[in-house]
């Protein structure tokens, strides 16, 4: 059985990042809409799913959600967006960001 973690955009505009296992991420995010569990999300619907990525392993999906859960709000957009390039910048300290900015293209 596969596993994934998912990111829900809130009616508030807030994201809720999860995982679950499964073969499908229909259910999980029908559970969420129907409000079937009291959460995060609960207050906050409708959501939509704004971002998903399936794992082999529950442990490997439970582990991607914490990290991303610890990303801040610029980070995540990036990853929604795909823009791989500003991940990767924003995951340099922001000090490192700052002297990066200021190097010419061909550094």
């Amino acid at each position: 059985m596969t596993a994934f973690v998912y990111m829900l955009r809130c009616a508030d505009g807030s994201y809720y990042v999860g995982s679950a296992r499964g073969e499908s991420l229909d259910k999980r995010l029908a559970e969420h809409q129907a409000g079937t569990r009291i959460g995060y999300t609960y207050h906050r619907r409708p959501v939509t799913r704004v971002y998903a990525e399936w794992f082999d392993r529950i442990t490997d999906a439970i582990a991607a959600e914490h990290r991303i859960k610890g990303w801040s709000r610029a980070k995540k957009e990036a990853l929604i967006a795909e823009d791989w390039d500003r991940v990767q910048f924003l995951a340099k300290r922001p000090s490192a960001r700052i002297s990066s900015s200021h190097q010419s293209p061909s550094s």
